[in-house]
């Protein structure tokens, strides 16, 4: 097993750390996986406490989707899509456009990312189309991720992930001191009047230039799980369209239960003009995004070849028949397994044990939690160094893989994790923060 790591390290760039970290922590050397839990080749199990990067919405290995992947596999596993089409993916594109009530055109993409690109982009083309050839600039939330190719990057207000490059990327505003909640009993939540005049002045210096506005909605994943309040994106869709500034909704890890309902917009009841999903739109088990937009963005681009309103971007696999197998058998566990009312349950659940560990330990503060997420942020009495990569990895030795943003400790388990694997994590996650937060 040693020997696997060392050729693991010899050769490859492991995504998102620090390599050298590696070396003194080899990656874990996965034989399988069922359900919540990841079995290593030595027999060991973890527990998946962040849904492999807030993914696998279902658990590992689930049933109906491991039947439909052999099912369309025996058919074809991928033809181009450029000019062809199956039965499965109309399937797809038509659960896709019930999610909202006009957003029912779907143009598929792999990863995240992409999606998000795609309707950056889109939004930007559509400008040009129109003549409005001054709406050039994007504007985001503060604390904001949406990935980390060119315009998803330039989208983004972490600076770990964009200072590198900065000086290639276009320049895009950040809209500061967004009304942050710890749950949806926070008055905040329901009405952040008192703080919207000031959000509203920042709007406004940059609304004659603006094409979009992307947001993660509720709930900033790579920012440390903070969540924000359900009337501030209420009003911000209010603002949008009041000025004719596109919101794209960028619910890549949002999406499909994991904030309680199908898509965090449908807390504030608001449809944007853009909506990019994936990660739990196959369960993570093959790459598939897809960006939804209205009739009246799709017949823009309408028109003869000759006139250059062709959207072109185009991905190799994109409209992939094994991935669109998988998010088809996603829709239907999400109802056989009745997800949105294991997820009511879920939160409860995940919010009480987080706060026996605050409660235990002492070392837990700003405890938060929206669905299929709870989060808190480690209080480092002691200044130690890296507290919560420390933490993330006692934990990972004791039996459960938890990735702390920074300080910040958060759970977004699969949807369907059963009661007793949570108290698991609790036991682990809590003798982690006690070894890890005092003086050694």
């Amino acid at each position: 097993m040693i020997k696997l790591q060392e050729r693991d390290l010899k050769h490859i760039w492991h995504p998102c750390g620090q390599m050298k970290d590696l070396a003194a922590n080899p990656p874990l050397l996965i034989k399988s996986a069922r359900g919540a839990l990841i079995t290593q080749e030595d027999g060991r199990q973890v527990i998946d406490a962040i849904s492999s990067w807030w993914c696998k919405s279902l658990g590992h290995g689930h049933p109906l989707i491991t039947q439909a992947l052999q099912a369309q596999l025996a058919q074809f596993e991928h033809v181009m899509f450029g000019n062809t089409t199956y039965t499965a993916i109309i399937e797809l594109s038509e659960k896709l456009a019930q999610l909202t009530p006009s957003l029912c055109k779907a143009s598929f993409a792999s990863d995240g990312s992409c999606a998000v690109e795609i309707a950056l982009k889109m939004s930007l083309h559509a400008r040009q189309i129109t003549g409005e050839t001054q709406r050039t600039k994007f504007m985001a939330l503060e604390n904001s991720y949406h990935g980390d190719t060119g315009l998803a990057m330039a989208v983004s207000d972490l600076g770990i992930y964009r200072l590198p490059y900065q000086a290639v990327l276009p320049n895009v505003s950040f809209l500061k001191n967004i009304p942050y909640v710890a749950n949806k009993l926070d008055p905040l939540w329901h009405d952040c009047s008192s703080m919207w005049p000031a959000l509203e002045q920042q709007l406004n210096q940059q609304a004659a230039n603006l094409t979009a506005i992307i947001v993660e909605p509720l709930v900033q994943g790579a920012g440390g799980m903070l969540i924000y309040s359900k009337d501030f994106l209420v009003r911000l869709r209010k603002w949008t369209t009041q000025h004719n500034i596109h919101l794209i909704a960028d619910e890549i890890m949002t999406g499909f239960y994991r904030t309680g309902l199908k898509l965090a917009c449908d807390h504030a009841m608001i449809e944007p003009d853009f909506l990019c999903l994936g990660k739990g739109l196959t369960n993570g088990v093959l790459p598939l995004s897809v960006t939804l937009t209205s009739n009246a963005i799709y017949d823009l681009f309408y028109d003869d070849f000759e006139k250059g309103k062709t959207f072109f971007h185009s991905h190799t696999h994109s409209g992939n028949a094994l991935a669109t197998a998988a998010a088809l058998a996603c829709f239907n566990a999400f109802d056989v397994e009745n997800i949105e009312q294991k997820v009511q349950t879920l939160e409860f659940t995940l919010i009480e044990l987080l706060q026996q560990i605050a409660t235990e330990t002492g070392y837990l503060t700003n405890i938060r939690h929206l669905g299929g997420i709870v989060a808190a942020d480690l209080v480092n009495a002691f200044d130690i160094s890296r507290l919560g990569y420390l933490v993330g990895q006692e934990a990972i030795k004791r039996g459960a893989l938890i990735r702390p943003i920074g300080n910040s400790l958060y759970w977004a388990p699969p949807l369907n994790i059963e009661y007793e694997t949570l108290l698991q994590l609790r036991d682990i996650t809590c003798d982690a923060i006690k070894t890890r937060c005092c003086v050694s």
